[in-house]
């Protein structure tokens, strides 16, 4: 595959993990309040944060760097909360604080969790390499 094709998949792939992991949020949330896990339940909850995380791409221009922790990931995961939150509260919908700090640990855990790992992957790479 040439590395132009290999360059363009990158922020897709990066935006499609998270939708995947705000959707794993959603779904694990429902199924701790046994709300059910249907498939329109789980959209229902994650609209607002898959929402917040899409600003937070325009916002960082996260196609740029998207595996990058600091600031993109940073900036994904705050605005993943904040979009979400507030989106969930003018939809009325409730936002008590014990879920917010929730969302924002669990979010974080998600979000930058990977982009570590993948920090972490390619320093242990390089320095394979060197040796």
């Amino acid at each position: 595959m040439p590395s132009s094709t290999r360059g363009s998949l990158l922020p897709v792939s990066a935006a499609v993990i998270d939708a995947a992991l705000i959707l794993l949020f959603a779904a694990i949330g429902r199924d701790t309040h046994q709300r059910g896990e249907s498939v329109l339940g789980v959209l229902a909850t994650a609209w607002p944060f898959l929402a917040g995380a899409a600003a937070g791409w325009l916002i960082a221009r996260a196609w740029r760097a998207p595996l990058g922790t600091w600031p993109v990931g940073v900036v994904i995961w705050i605005s993943t909360v904040a979009g979400g939150v507030l989106l969930r509260l003018a939809s009325g919908h409730t936002a008590a604080a014990a879920f917010i700090v929730v969302a924002l640990i669990t979010l974080a855990v998600f979000l930058l969790g990977y982009r570590l790992l993948w920090v972490l992957v390619l320093r242990l790479r390089t320095s394979r390499r060197r040796s």
